[in-house]
């Protein structure tokens, strides 16, 4: 194994990219504190292209008045373990004066009426600061490729609208969410969950699996069974349960068939946390290949 590159500034990423072997690079964007469900991203993309750059960016621009910044985990020297093992070539892990010398930028890529509804939402201009950033990045590393999760679905439904809308000349790729044994999302997030915490959060995977179980019967059969899950753990405060459209997260009607986004978000403890799932609605379908090794998990299930 060898460790990667770490560029801090522009102009020794730009000496690094130089560097490679082959213009065909793939780039990871994360906020740090890596997990596994990263280092998958890393891998998928690993072993579709010759080269693989992971930033490590910590976005204020995305992060609201009330969202606490300083206490996002900070862990780079076991990120860059995960970045070495995963086969990263190069690491850009720049301060904000570096992506933003100018400060505070005064033009930002604006997300619309997709990025006002559910975490946009509650999150009222968060998508406008991730689309920012990511839009600088995809400029600064010069990637072919961009690997994203489908955990975060509203971002990467965005960021495949901004590349379309605005002509990137990049490849969008998504890979499933990665899972725990027990069904709970893989989150940096995660880690702020105490031990009763993480077992009220199964509560979430456990709603999406039961939602998706009744897909055969239609929308309301989906959101009901999801919902049932979900009032049997009064813990979790649930902000949103919705079944939408995937490309315009409008909510589906009753004679709806075909592909659709199960998706919640809720509050456990001190923590906000989101899931979703693809499912196919209507006679034959489900869940689309993402629960298909995680037993099904109550609401009050031992983790």
């Amino acid at each position: 194994m060898t460790t990667p590159v770490v560029a801090h500034t522009r102009s020794e990423l730009k000496a690094a990219r130089e560097a490679l072997s082959s213009r065909d690079v793939a780039v990871v964007m994360t906020m740090g504190a890596l997990h596994d469900g990263h280092a998958t991203l890393i891998r998928a993309a690993r072993e579709r292209h010759d080269h693989v750059i992971v930033t490590i960016f910590l976005n204020p621009l995305q992060f609201g008045p009330k969202e606490d910044l300083s206490r996002y985990p900070r862990t780079f020297d076991a990120d860059m373990e995960i970045c070495t093992t995963a086969g990263v070539d190069v690491v850009f892990a720049p301060t904000p004066d570096v992506v933003y010398p100018d400060g505070d930028p005064g033009v930002r890529v604006a997300s619309g009426p997709l990025g006002e509804v559910l975490e946009g939402k509650s999150r009222h201009g968060h998508f406008d600061g991730v689309l920012t950033v990511v839009g600088k990045l995809l400029h600064l590393t010069a990637a072919r490729s961009a690997y994203f999760g489908q955990k975060d679905a509203q971002q990467l439904l965005l960021i495949r609208r901004m590349v379309k809308d605005l002509d990137f000349p990049v490849d969008v790729v998504s890979v499933p969410t990665v899972r725990e044994s027990d069904g709970l999302a893989m989150s940096s997030r995660n880690m702020y969950l105490t031990e009763s915490d993480r077992e009220v959060a199964l509560c979430l995977s456990a709603a999406l699996r039961a939602g998706a179980g009744a897909a055969p019967f239609g929308p309301s059969a989906i959101r009901r069974a999801a919902r049932e899950v979900l009032v049997e753990e009064p813990l979790a405060l649930v902000d949103y349960l919705v079944l939408v459209h995937p490309h315009t997260l409008a909510d589906v009607p009753e004679w709806y068939r075909g592909e659709a986004l199960l998706a919640v978000a809720a509050r456990v403890g001190t923590t906000r946390l989101i899931d979703n799932t693809p499912v196919v609605v209507g006679p034959g379908g489900g869940a689309i290949d993402v629960f298909s090794d995680v037993p099904f998990a109550r609401a009050n299930a031992d983790v």
